[in-house]
Parts: structure tokens; C-alpha cells; sequence
């Protein structure tokens, strides 16, 4: 199994905790978790309206990875003229941002993130160079 594959499969095991999954069937069948967020989050909607959000993401990966759940969801992101390209905004129930959405991509960002970084290394270490260590810290410069 790739490396790729692996990822796959812990974002799809993430996702089915976060949609409450009880048995092993169901944490396998990811369009089940699905169904079950999106359901969850239209009752959350009628007592709990959405509200304007502003989510400041650090990267574009984050971003990609936080439009993709969001879109996912039934919810539409946006953004207004003149904001970062790394702001995204939507409406979305508080709790359901608290409770299910916001715990979800941190979890997700943590996996993709580590997935990231282990393949850069891969590839500057054998592409590049086998030393990636951090640059050697020095004492500042003093002046003459």
C-alpha cells in the first residue's frame, strides 16, 4: 500500500470518529460517516442558525484541505474582495463549528501536514541532498 493510500485511509478513519461511528463496518464506510455529519449538522440548523465565520488559515494546503470539508458539507465558502487569499468565510451553525467541524480539519490538517513534511524530506534527501538538518544557530554579528 503507497504511502498515499495510507493517508487516504486515516483521513477516512478521522472523518467516521468525528461522524460518531460505533462499529468497524461503519468507520470503513466513509459515505456513511458522511451522511451521518450531514445530517447532524441540519438538525443542528434548526436550533442553531449558521453565523458568519471567519476562518484564518496559515497555509494553502489548510485551506484546499478546509474548502474541500466545507464544500463537502453543503456548505458554501467565500471570501470578500481584498481579504487573504488563505480567508475563508461561510455560514455555519456555532456548536456544529465547535463541536464537529473546526475539532474535524485539525485532526485531518494534522495527518496531511505530517504527510507533507515526510514527503518533502523524501524528496530533498534523495533528489537534493541526504543532509536536511536546520541551518547552525550563531552568535549575532558584533559590530566593529
Amino acid at each position: 500500500m503507497s504511502e498515499e493510500q495510507k493517508l487516504i485511509e486515516k483521513l477516512q478513519r478521522i472523518e467516521a470518529l468525528f461522524a460518531g461511528a460505533t462499529t468497524k463496518g461503519e468507520k470503513v464506510a466513509a459515505a456513511n460517516a458522511l451522511e451521518r455529519i450531514r445530517e447532524k449538522l441540519q438538525d443542528v440548523q434548526k436550533l442553531d442558525p449558521p453565523v458568519e465565520y471567519k476562518f484564518t488559515l496559515t497555509d494553502m494546503w489548510s485551506k484546499k484541505l478546509f474548502l474541500a470539508l466545507l464544500r463537502r458539507y453543503g456548505i458554501e465558502p467565500y471570501r470578500y474582495y481584498r481579504q487573504k487569499h488563505t480567508t475563508v468565510m461561510a455560514r455555519v451553525p456555532v456548536s456544529f463549528v465547535n463541536e464537529t467541524l473546526w475539532p474535524e480539519f485539525q485532526e485531518l490538517n494534522k495527518a496531511l501536514r505530517s504527510y507533507l513534511d515526510e514527503a518533502t524530506d523524501r524528496v530533498i534527501t534523495t533528489g537534493i541532498y541526504a543532509d536536511s538538518s536546520e541551518a547552525e544557530i550563531r552568535q549575532e554579528l558584533l559590530s566593529d
